[in-house]
């Protein structure tokens, strides 16, 4: 059986150390707190990362250079 080395936390690179808040109005503050009621949703600022991230990065790769453009 292989040993599992972990990496201590003081050594990650993806440690999260910059802080962003943003503000949401009524409708928009409900609508999230029943999609995350309705999915069942654990982790609320995981959901918003990931949701936030995965668009960037989307269009990130839609935006990307093209040779034949």
């Amino acid at each position: 059986m292989v040993k599992k080395t972990t990496i201590p936390v003081s050594k990650r690179n993806s440690l999260r150390t910059h802080r962003q808040i943003f503000t949401l109005n009524d409708e928009e503050n409900k609508a999230l707190n029943r999609y995350l009621a309705k999915y069942k949703v654990k982790n609320k600022s995981k959901f918003i990362r990931e949701t936030l991230m995965l668009k960037i990065i989307r269009k990130f790769e839609e935006d990307h250079p093209t040779l034949f453009d």
